[in-house]
């Protein structure tokens, strides 16, 4: 419990440009390489829960980390490297915009709609008189769409030959089906079962097929332990055939002793449905209990160490935010500090980039945005309102001329400091900003650059480095003169 509060939502950084926000990871495109964060969000029914997840994240990369290496040899994988316990660095790929699902028993939506009459999945028919949880003689294929938000669909593999062609289905559905056999063979030395699970595959620049995101883990696998599949199995099988119950749920009813215990989402699913959820009536999900989200992490830590063999390593108590940033510093991805330089009007861009070069003197990055306080005062909140979720140090220079409403505004609402530095040199009105406003007044681009650095230099060395350089030489230049 006393990790409870030391979990990771949301990571923005602003450094590494705009964030492609996934079900449970904030990804990356800045540069050659994907930055993937993954976060301790978890989903369900295709909804977020309000709850976070402690170590979450971790045990995802973990698993992941573990998984690729055991995979190599069946298809190349875009790891690069795990710079933080839930941060990895993957190289670029086209995806192939599938997930690639393969099921080696009848278990959770597919046996929900099993029992209700269905028999036709993805395109393949499946026989008569099979039983929740039950085996199926060959692992099945069933892809469906990738959805970024909402719901995925379920696809035939002719949909799928369309949509990527029939040569690289054929290829993908073929590895998919052997990084299932081998996960389910290494699972089974652990005792663990890899009941399903699904893969998504990306293209490098020459066309070669990859793994990409995660592989085996909880978030995108089901797994029991082979001691409650064994034993539970075969009394649901003989349950079933004194024909007292109608399908297997109505047994779990009867006798919920016989319900497989998962080490999956399941678990999770299981606790909203108890709690009164209907995914298809309620429009979000209600909040775990502690409790619950105790149980849930002790899943997540037990499945990485049943999986991969290893200890898990607790993090230290530290803000998982801070600790990336540290990470991603040391791994020299990231300086740690980042300048906004916002305008009303691009026909001050000379202005601007002087800004910006100034700025890159002491290695602080920095980025134009255009945004009028007068004409687009909401986009203008809305960026602020975004900026402040920052896990990163970050600084505003607001430049409008004529009357400075944007400096203003934007120091209004923001949680980080705005300074003032007109086209038009000295502009009084960035100094008679209405109460609340906070913004400072610099008239000359490189002292704004100076003020940057001296605020960013005790979290960014880089830039401590370049302000104490800047500095001696002024003071050599003095003892010249």
């Amino acid at each position: 419990k006393e990790y409870l509060d030391i979990t990771l939502p949301d990571c923005f950084i602003p450094e590494l440009g705009e964030a492609k926000q996934g079900k449970v990871r904030d990804i990356y495109f800045a540069g050659k390489n994907v930055v993937m964060v993954t976060n301790d969000r978890v989903s369900a029914f295709d909804f977020i829960l309000p709850n976070l997840i402690p170590f979450k994240g971790q045990v995802l990369c973990g698993i992941s980390e573990w998984a690729f290496q055991e995979t190599k040899d069946i298809v190349p994988n875009a790891l690069i490297e795990n710079v933080d316990a839930s941060v990895v660095v993957q190289k670029k790929m086209k995806n192939l915009n599938v997930e690639f699902i393969v099921r080696g028993y009848l278990w959770g939506s597919m046996a929900a709609a099993y029992e209700k009459g269905d028999r036709t999945f993805c395109g393949l028919k499946v026989p008569d008189g099979l039983n929740r949880f039950q085996k199926f003689d060959e692992p099945l294929f069933t892809p469906t769409t990738k959805a970024e938000v909402g719901h995925d669909e379920n696809m035939t593999y002719a949909e799928v030959e369309k949509l990527i062609g029939r040569d690289m289905a054929k290829k993908a559905k073929d590895v998919a089906m052997k990084l299932y056999a081998r996960g389910a063979e290494l699972m089974r030395k652990r005792g663990l079962i890899l009941i399903d699970t699904k893969y998504e595959f990306g293209l490098d620049e020459h066309g070669v097929l990859h793994v990409i995101d995660e592989v085996n883990t909880p978030d995108s696998s089901r797994m029991c332990t082979v001691e409650e599949w064994e034993t539970k199995y075969p009394k649901i099988a003989a349950e079933m055939k004194t024909g007292k119950h109608r399908d297997v749920s109505a047994l779990m009813k009867a006798k919920p002793e016989l319900k497989l215990k998962e080490f999956s989402k399941q678990y999770v699913r299981d606790a909203l449905l108890e709690m009164g959820f209907d995914p298809a009536k309620d429009n979000k999900a209600p909040k775990l209990s502690d409790e619950q989200v105790v149980e849930c992490a002790y899943r997540y830590i037990h499945i990485y160490e049943m999986v991969t063999g290893k200890q898990f390593q607790f993090p230290p108590k530290m803000s998982p935010s801070k600790r990336i940033i540290l990470n991603l510093q040391r791994a020299g991805m990231l300086v740690g500090g980042f300048v906004i330089i916002a305008a009303g009007s691009d026909s001050d861009m000379p202005h601007l980039e002087t800004l910006k070069k100034e700025l890159a003197k002491f290695k602080i990055p920095s980025q134009i945005r255009i945004c009028s306080a007068h004409k687009q005062p909401g986009r203008l909140e809305q960026l602020i309102q975004a900026y402040n979720k920052s896990v990163e140090p970050i600084m505003l220079v607001g430049c409008a001329g004529g009357t400075d409403a944007l400096s203003g505004t934007a120091s209004y609402s923001a949680t980080f400091p705005v300074v003032s530095c007109p086209p038009d040199g000295m502009n009084s009105t960035c100094l008679t900003n209405p109460p609340g406003s906070s913004n400072a007044f610099i008239v000359k681009p490189a002292n704004v650059g100076k003020f940057a650095a001296q605020f960013f230099a005790s979290h960014c060395p880089k830039v401590a480095a370049e302000l104490e350089a800047n500095i001696q030489e002024k003071i050599r230049k003095l003892e010249q003169a």
